[in-house]
């Protein structure tokens, strides 16, 4: 745990960085039940793979700009030329793998029988009885992002694997990864 500035004691790595700390007091770990805000979290979550996350959080708006703010009936439409137009922008990730895998992504998703949220909640586990003490106590992947995964990939989705799914699972309140002693308290899904 780190005591900000302002007194609140936050997990570590929220208070790193100023752009952190709001991710962390606003955002992260706060139910996203939406199909695009579940859809533009797993999008950013593939695209953050082999980086770090304050890298993509700072080109979010860029990819939001960029991806049509994850609309994902609009980027199902993307072409050729939409991925070579992406390959050219600067202000995003410009990784083939990753923009191609955003197109099929969005045309998975606009397939999904129920939408994308109703698939993504299914595997939500129980909520733990307690919050983690540290993040040693806390998993790269559980037997629920394990098995999201698997299902993700049966559907057509690509850079979706077991650590990508269980950090989309922390990120839109699957799961409270906040730290026991962290200020921030959230509603249990």
């Amino acid at each position: 745990m780190v005591v900000g500035d302002d007194g609140l004691a936050r997990c570590a790595w929220g208070a790193s960085t100023p752009d952190y700390a709001v991710y962390h007091d606003t955002e992260w770990g706060r139910p996203v039940r939406d199909d695009n805000g579940l859809f533009e979290r797993l999008t950013l979550e593939a695209f953050q793979s082999g980086l770090s996350w304050i890298t993509i959080l700072r080109k979010r708006p860029a990819f939001r700009a960029a991806f049509a703010d994850f609309d994902i009936a609009k980027l199902a439409e993307f072409g050729e030329a939409d991925v070579e137009r992406l390959l050219g922008d600067a202000g995003i990730v410009r990784n083939r793998a990753k923009i191609e895998a955003a197109v099929a992504n969005a045309r998975a998703a606009a397939d999904l029988p129920g939408g994308i949220a109703a698939l993504l909640w299914s595997f939500a586990p129980e909520p733990r009885a307690a919050r983690p003490a540290s993040f040693a106590e806390v998993p790269a992947s559980t037997v629920e992002s394990k098995a999201l995964a698997k299902a993700l990939k049966r559907h057509g989705f690509r850079f979706v694997g077991p650590t990508t799914a269980y950090a989309l699972m922390q990120a839109t309140g699957m799961v409270d990864d906040h730290l026991a002693s962290c200020f921030v308290q959230l509603d249990r899904p």
